[in-house]
């Protein structure tokens, strides 16, 4: 008897209480859409935004969510799934067979090689000690120097490096000033490109590369104390040559062989490590390489738009929006994706890595470090959001993970498109609005 009058308190409590619980999640969507139709600087062009509950797997609030923004950099989280699902914790650095005397090796278009801040040295010591005669075989990248749909006038800026097999150094030439005020370059064999030009006049000390080859001028003027620039250089098989001799001090031939199925594969970076650091600074040439590596890794060429076409037709092809996908870093405006297509991708790269503490420490984390470093406050040093950003010139965006203060774990993606205003501005908007969720819930 005293059972079944627990039984039906119980019951009477629930349908009392549910309204109630109901009410509270509509008060939550209210409020956040209230954040949206109240904001001047959000209304004044195109935005869409996705808030998604990784615990009850629900969607929170969707604005525009269903219509195609340029995405730039957050194309980099579609670069990144892909290359967690096609390779494996070590990025492969040179294909290669021995042949008698000989030794031929390929490039994979792995971005670690002398890389100023990943170091892959591997491939540097695999091909410095060998004993065997050096063939570089060449001709195996399928596609043009630029992505699909690139800026050209942007040649000169170090985030625009060209894309190559065998790419050395990052790409990209480090012009500096030494103690003494002098001119340098690294790599040390491109200063021979490097000269003074008195027509050469610009506002402020810069130096500017020829579009069309590595004649590199400065003014004739003292460069300022501590000057660096960092310039892309042009690419070519015979500069990639040219450059590994003059590193290994040894001579290598150029011959063109298709790549055998028996050729053996060095591997070198430590994969995670490389993700970071394409990630967390938002860097364009290590997404553009890795592409390739994945290509490699399939088909034995390197070859952007097969890649792609792969992710799309194997790992994304549930996504509720199909992308219009051409590049690995998102330089290209020609890219086109749908906030709720960006929230599924970041709950497939959860359900693929199956560790939010590793995933988040790859990300930028707002407050701490990466592009959202000085973006967010945090509480002693704690982040609660992490989102890859991705920026060109009137678009802003940001997509990842939060955390609230309540400990709800939520996925979203934020974008805006064609806006006139500074882009601080609107990231401003952003974080305030990211923030609210955070406290509120």
């Amino acid at each position: 008897m005293q059972r079944n009058i627990f039984l039906v308190i119980t019951l009477i409590c629930l349908f009392t209480i549910q309204p109630y619980l109901t009410v509270a999640s509509h008060i939550k969507k209210r409020k956040v859409k209230k954040l949206f139709k109240h904001s001047a600087i959000l209304n004044d062009h195109f935005t869409g935004f996705a808030l998604y509950d990784l615990d009850s797997k629900q969607m929170i609030y969707e604005l525009n969510a269903d219509k195609y923004f340029t995405p730039a950099s957050n194309v980099k989280l579609f670069t990144f799934y892909t290359c967690l699902k096609m390779l494996g914790d070590s990025i492969p650095a040179l294909k290669y067979v021995v042949r008698h005397d000989s030794l031929i090796f390929w490039g994979t278009g792995d971005p670690s090689f002398l890389h100023s801040e990943l170091k892959g040295t591997k491939a540097y010591n695999f091909l410095k000690n060998s004993h065997k005669k050096l063939f570089f075989s060449s001709g195996n990248y399928a596609n043009a120097f630029y992505g699909d749909g690139w800026a050209w006038d942007d040649y000169s800026g170090y985030y625009q490096a060209e894309i190559t097999e065998l790419p050395l150094e990052d790409n990209v030439a480090v012009i500096y000033a030494d103690k003494n005020g002098a001119l340098n370059v690294k790599p040390a064999f491109l200063k021979k490109y490097l000269t003074c030009d008195s027509s050469y006049r610009p506002d402020n000390f810069r130096v500017k590369r020829d579009f069309l080859n590595n004649a590199f001028v400065y003014p004739a003027t003292r460069p300022p104390k501590n000057f660096r620039q960092e310039i892309p250089w042009k690419t070519s098989t015979a500069l990639t040559l040219a450059l590994l001799q003059d590193t290994l001090k040894g001579t290598i031939t150029e011959v063109h062989l298709p790549l055998t199925n028996d050729a053996a594969t060095l591997y070198d970076a430590v994969a995670d490590t490389v993700y970071k650091h394409m990630l967390q600074p938002s860097d364009n040439f290590i997404a553009e390489q890795l592409l390739l590596v994945c290509s490699t890794a399939k088909y034995n060429i390197l070859n952007t738009d097969s890649v792609i076409n792969y992710s799309k037709t194997h790992f994304l092809n549930d996504l509720p929006d199909a992308p219009q996908w051409v590049d690995g870093s998102g330089l290209s405006r020609r890219n086109l994706f749908t906030p709720r297509s960006v929230v599924v991708l970041l709950n497939k790269i959860l359900d693929e890595i199956k560790d939010e503490k590793l995933l988040h420490s790859l990300m930028p984390a707002g407050g701490v470090a990466g592009t959202i470093k000085t973006a967010y406050k945090t509480d002693s040093g704690q982040p609660f959001v992490w989102a890859k950003t991705g920026s060109l010139s009137n678009n802003y965006n940001q997509s990842g993970y939060l955390v609230t203060r309540q400990g709800k774990r939520l996925a979203f993606s934020f974008m805006n498109n064609n806006f006139t205003r500074p882009s601080s501005e609107v990231r401003n908007e952003m974080v305030r609005i990211m923030t609210f969720i955070h406290e509120r819930y």
